[in-house]
C-alpha cells in the first residue's frame, strides 16, 4: 500500500467578529468602568407593535474619558471582571 501522510490543514484562524452596540452612559462613578445603557427596538411578538428594550452593559473605560450622557461605542471582549465583557471603543458625542 502507498503511505500518505496525512497533514493537519494549514491553521488559518481568522480574528473572531467581535460585537459591537451604541449606547448612552448612565454612570460613570466606577474606577476604569462605566455602565451603559444600549435601548433596541424590537416588534412585540404577540401585537407586534414596536416596543424599546433596553441594555445595561459593563465596560472597560481604561483612561476615564466618557462621562455620564456621552454616546459612546463599546465592543466586546473576553472576561475582565465578574460583570465585565466590553470594552470603550470611541466616545461619538458629549
Amino acid at each position: 500500500m502507498s503511505e500518505t501522510t496525512a497533514e493537519a490543514p494549514a491553521a488559518t484562524e481568522k480574528p473572531a467578529v467581535r460585537k459591537t452596540r451604541v449606547g448612552v452612559v448612565v454612570s460613570d462613578k466606577m474606577t476604569k468602568t462605566i455602565v451603559v445603557k444600549v435601548e433596541r427596538r424590537v416588534p412585540h411578538p404577540i401585537f407586534k407593535k414596536i416596543v424599546r428594550k433596553t441594555s445595561k452593559f459593563y465596560a472597560h473605560d481604561e483612561n476615564s474619558v466618557a462621562k455620564e450622557g456621552d454616546k459612546v461605542l463599546i465592543a466586546e471582549t473576553r472576561p475582565l471582571s465578574k460583570l465585565k465583557r466590553w470594552e470603550l471603543i470611541e466616545v461619538q458625542k458629549h
